[in-house]
């Protein structure tokens, strides 16, 4: 594998390269091929969606080289002097383009007074320049900076989208997974494309071109299948004190109680989706082991009071405490507790 990072290397190009954001793809291509760009956009999502990546495909569309174009990262340019640097600079006629393109990274970063000054040029841009903005935090982007821009809310990818990106990444790099391997990577990864390409070349380096699922646990510190699946099995059994004990082994094992929280979820969500709609076990159990797939199978079946939607609530209202708790097991703990107490 060569040495470069694997989102670097198969960032896309294109827009037909890009993938889970179509209706995004859609309403741009359109713009671009009929000259009919805005001179003013606003791209908001989380990280690691495609928003930069879109915004240089956009500027490669209008010819804009790379002399004429300029990324800045808000976070660390984000005073008025770094604005009125720029407003001075965007009179000025392109070196050898049709158009100058400012991508601005980070926008919602920058001060309430470089904010104003950007406004004043957004307003009234000259016709050689285009200002592509990007957030991750849209709610602090002001309201008239968003009114002058044509925005866009980038999704975030689907585990059936980052599985099948991950293990098409894995096959150009002549790497094997084996069952299991990259559903867990889509899982850590968290709804990014970035993030996930990055987790499986750590895996890469570390476990070589043959991965199996235990690697990826192993080298991610995600907690293994089997502590998931226990931790489950004592929720459907109404067992409070063997859900507490495997929350101390997981502890025990220095592992992650966010992503074992995560796994929980993802686990007891699909329990409850084929339990009220078996049609959906095919979608629903594609790209798990056989073991697992046999497990949430078994376990949908089961008639138990603790396999409900209250039980999902309670765990869906962990992973909002969990931000800001000072022990990083107790809102899973206090959850368990909740669901299974007698009391």
């Amino acid at each position: 594998m060569e040495h470069s990072a694997l989102y670097r290397k198969y960032r896309p190009e294109a827009f037909d390269e890009i993938i889970g954001q179509e209706h995004i793809v859609a309403a741009l291509e359109g713009a671009l091929n009929q000259g009919k760009l805005a001179h003013a956009y606003l791209f908001s999502g989380s990280r690691g969606t495609g928003k930069t990546t879109t915004a240089r495909i956009i500027a490669r569309g209008l010819g804009t080289t790379p002399s004429d174009l300029y990324e800045i990262d808000a976070a660390s340019n984000r005073g008025i002097d770094n604005i009125r640097e720029l407003r001075e600079n965007v009179g000025t006629l392109p070196f050898d383009s049709k158009y100058k393109v400012y991508i601005i990274d980070e926008v919602h970063m920058l001060t309430k007074e470089a904010f104003n000054a950007l406004l004043k040029t957004l307003e009234e841009p000259p016709s050689h320049v285009i200002f592509i903005l990007a957030t991750t935090e849209l709610e602090k982007v002001p309201e008239t900076i968003i009114s002058r821009c044509q925005t866009f809310a980038f999704k975030k990818p689907s585990e059936k989208i980052l599985r099948t990106l991950i293990e098409k990444t894995a096959k150009k790099e002549k790497v094997s997974l084996g069952a299991g391997a990259a559903e867990l990577i889509a899982l850590l990864a968290g709804g990014s494309f970035r993030d996930a390409l990055g987790m499986l070349q750590k895996v890469i380096s570390a476990a070589g071109t043959k991965i199996e699922v235990e690697d990826v646990e192993k080298i991610t510190g995600a907690p293994s299948a089997t502590i998931v699946r226990d931790l489950i099995q004592a929720i459907a059994a109404g067992n409070l004190a063997d859900a507490l004990i495997v929350m101390e082994k997981s502890r025990a094992g220095n592992l992650s109680s966010k992503m074992l929280l995560d796994l929980v979820l993802h686990s007891f969500r699909r329990i409850l989706l084929l339990k009220v709609a078996p049609v959906l076990a095919k979608g629903e159990l594609e790209g798990l082991s056989d073991e697992e797939q046999a497990f949430i199978l078994r376990l949908s079946k089961e008639q138990s009071a603790y396999l409900s939607s209250q039980s999902l609530l309670c765990l869906l209202d962990a992973v909002s405490q969990q931000r800001y708790a000072a022990i990083d097991e107790l809102p899973l703990e206090l959850a368990l507790i909740k669901i299974l107490s007698k009391e």
